[in-house]
């Protein structure tokens, strides 16, 4: 198969606390939307609340995730754009500022990134390391306000910049997992700007709104106004924690609460056709019987919580019940009956459910709010220069497995051994 000189791939890699998503994207014209042509996705067991705790599983799960994703696209990937998360990642504004030159001179984009660089000296533990610094505004001999100096003559650039820091050692250990499948990290990006990056319109973020991303053991919350990025938090709250209350209060296993909060919990119990009743779930040879009225109960008592600290958050910028874009939900709990409507409810502002869209291809698996870390990840890798080196764009499969692993991960277990 040729290739054309400007087809261009790209990869992004959601590393879940609980799964593991890549979604693989190809277009032939830059701008256009891109094509899926590859998905995956694996159980994780190696993190906890967002950070690595056992490099080998986490490798595992990469591994497999990419390796169904390179069998669905038939080629080789090397290269990801990565998420990353965790409570440990802390939002803050900074400022930076430089003399550009003489009078006469025009700003160009060295210029912006002298400046941005600028807005990242800022006093940091030694463990901390900076992820992204994204400009809200620009200052230019005293003009505030300013979204895009390119072009424009002045003699000192000032910006207003929102930088994001993750704890050092938690960085590295996922960039470690990555690079133990032969997989070069692009760019870590935090899970909630994915995610937003793949659902929530310019417009929303223009009129302000908060993109809440809850996954298996975190929730992130992202605030967007005037079409600049506010605010960004990671609660360390999730969908795990309803699948433990289930499991404690049914008193029942915890594989077993997993699949009664995937087929019977609901948001709102008003969405139960027929009222409360008992249910049934079969795992294996054994079917349990529980009551929709405890599971409700128990349900309804975390989701208060959850939202209970993400609209603390927003209180605590000012935001509560003000953001006129409302909030758009995402993450694997995104896919709980009537969650829009709680969250309509709870926060006092209006609510829906994000999927990704508009992609050809086999978009249609990838068309759940699970999913859109990974489809966002795969728009920034896409972005990014050189997205087309994210493949290797070799036909063929994946290679020899060795117990149970691909060619990526073969060598883990000798490695950790020497």
């Amino acid at each position: 198969m040729v290739m054309q000189d400007n087809s261009q791939y790209a990869v992004g890699l959601d590393i879940g606390t609980t799964t593991v998503r890549a979604v693989v994207g190809h277009t032939d014209t830059p701008g256009q939307a891109p094509t899926i042509i590859g998905v995956g996705s694996f159980e994780n067991a190696g993190m906890r609340k967002g950070t690595v705790v056992n490099l080998v599983n986490t490798a595992q799960a990469i591994d497999k995730a990419l390796e169904a994703a390179e069998r669905m696209s038939g080629h080789q990937i090397n290269r990801a754009t990565v998420s990353i998360n965790g409570n440990h990642i802390v939002g803050m504004s900074s400022k930076g500022v430089i003399a550009v030159g003489t009078n006469g001179h025009e700003i160009n984009e060295d210029d912006l990134s002298r400046v941005e660089d600028a807005a990242t000296v800022v006093q940091l533990p030694a463990n901390r390391e900076i992820l992204e610094v994204t400009p809200r505004s620009y200052q230019l001999d005293g003009q505030d306000n300013i979204k895009d100096p390119i072009g424009m003559t002045g003699v000192r650039l000032e910006v207003d910049a929102h930088v994001i820091t993750a704890l050092g050692p938690h960085l590295k250990n996922l960039v470690k997992a990555c690079e133990m499948t032969e997989t070069q990290v692009a760019r870590t990006v935090l899970a909630g700007l994915g995610a937003a990056r793949a659902v929530v319109s310019e417009q929303q973020m223009e009129n302000g709104v908060a993109l809440i991303d809850i996954g298996g053991t975190t929730t992130n919350i992202i605030v967007y106004e005037e079409g600049d990025l506010q605010h960004v938090a990671v609660l360390p709250v999730g969908g795990v924690n309803i699948t433990n209350d289930l499991a404690i209060g049914l008193k029942t296993e915890l594989d077993v609460a997993e699949q009664v909060k995937l087929e019977h919990a609901v948001a709102n119990s008003t969405l139960r056709r027929g009222g409360a009743g008992m249910v049934k779930v079969k795992l294996g040879d054994v079917t349990h019987e529980f009551d929709t009225e405890d599971i409700d109960m128990i349900v309804d008592a975390r989701l208060e919580e959850i939202f209970e600290l993400i609209n603390k958050e927003l209180k605590s910028i000012g935001r509560a019940a003000k953001l006129p874009g409302g909030v758009v939900i995402t993450g694997g709990s995104a896919s709980l009956k009537g969650i829009a409507d709680y969250a309509k409810e709870a926060l006092q502002l209006s609510a829906r459910v994000g999927k990704p869209s508009g992609f050809g291809g086999v978009s249609e698996q990838i068309e759940t709010p699970a999913y859109a870390t990974a489809a966002g990840l795969m728009l920034f890798d896409l972005e990014k220069d050189g997205a087309q080196q994210a493949r290797s764009h070799q036909e063929g499969t994946t290679g020899t497995m060795l117990s149970g692993l691909s060619h990526r991960v073969k060598d883990l277990f000798s490695k950790f051994k020497s």
